[in-house]
């Protein structure tokens, strides 16, 4: 995520899913049955949202005849990368472990969970990373 961006909130997110899941570009109606059924907006509702994503710098609305598309700026894992970077860092202090242990004790993360990250480990550690 870029620096100054605006952290999304729950609805921009599920828009920006939808979005994603779309061919570029993408119109309103969409994202909108891409959304089927998950809010029940109505055309006006997303046009709101999207607009909010273009002045946030997530999309970018080119006009062709009588329609809008939209390009997203930013893509689901660069979103992802900044998200998980400041979620660890303002959370857990920046302390990985912290993290894990967290989600460990909540039992959001199994033993199955935690044996797929010590195989990750090993592996990126095997790499000389």
């Amino acid at each position: 995520m870029n620096v100054g961006r605006k952290h999304l909130g729950e609805a921009e997110l599920e828009v920006m899913l939808a979005v994603w899941d779309c061919p570029q570009p993408v119109s309103a109606s969409q994202v909108l049955e891409e959304m089927e059924g998950s809010r029940g907006w109505k055309l006006p509702t997303l046009m709101t949202v999207l607009g909010r994503l273009c002045q946030k710098g997530y999309l970018r609305c080119e006009k062709q005849g009588r329609s809008n598309f939209y390009y997203p700026l930013v893509g689901r894992e660069q979103y992802r990368e900044g998200e998980g970077r400041a979620l660890l860092r303002r959370l857990y202090g920046n302390s990985l472990p912290g993290l894990v242990a967290s989600l460990h004790q909540s039992g959001a993360v199994g033993e199955e969970e935690l044996e797929e990250l010590r195989r990750f480990l090993d592996e990126e550690g095997g790499e000389g990373k």
